[in-house]
């Protein structure tokens, strides 16, 4: 049996499409008024990928301009979601585990921060644990999660959205995964466990 849970934010535990508005509302205001170099079309679409991907990685798909980056930037580090959100339909699953449950996302901190308040969710879990992405990622998070906890590999399982990053990850170093993938983006993409929801992952858990 698992008892202890590495688990995304977005995309896991809530789903960024269904609260576009409250999380994105006013950064793509934002964004709008700078000059990033791209075209509409592109904004267009970088603006669905920045309801998957950290924002750092967008901006270096879509080749944002290096000068409009500093302010991009400073306004990101100090935004935060001041609306409620909604978590996934099935979060119970995730709530109801029993263990120590600790959320491991990428982001801004005061962001990534302030979604967890806004969901209501911050008493379910152990601790919040935000990597930037620019400096790291999350199987150095994963790992120094475990020795600061002094964790064993065994009783871990990682749960997420991301084939290349937790799940990927996850993997690498010997721990078992859940890949939520409920539009099958990853077909092929190795995971120990998968569902299009959380409803197997109590058994997943082996509780």
């Amino acid at each position: 049996m698992k008892s202890i849970f590495f688990i995304d934010l977005d995309n896991t535990i809530y789903f960024t499409k269904p609260n576009e508005a409250q999380l994105m509302g006013e950064l793509y205001q934002f964004l709008e008024k700078q000059d990033l170099g791209i075209s509409n079309e592109a904004f267009a679409l970088a603006k669905q990928d920045m309801l998957r991907t950290p924002f750092q990685k967008v901006a270096k798909k879509y080749g944002f301009s290096e000068e409009a980056m500093p302010a991009v930037l400073a306004y990101l580090q100090n935004r935060e979601v001041t609306q409620p959100l909604k978590p996934a339909d099935d979060y119970p699953c995730i709530k109801n585990l029993k263990g120590r449950k600790f959320i491991v996302t990428a982001g801004f901190t005061k962001q990534q921060n302030s979604k967890v308040k806004m969901l209501g969710i911050a008493a379910d879990f152990d601790s919040v644990y935000v990597v930037d992405v620019s400096v790291s990622n999350k199987k150095e998070a994963f790992q120094q999660l475990i020795d600061k906890h002094k964790l064993n590999k065994a009783d871990i399982l990682i749960i997420g959205d991301d084939a290349e990053s937790e799940i990927k990850f996850g993997l690498e170093l010997g721990i078992d995964t859940f890949l939520l993938d409920p539009e099958n983006l990853h077909p092929d993409a190795p995971s120990t466990f998968r569902g299009i929801n959380l409803s197997s992952l109590p058994a997943a858990a082996g509780q």
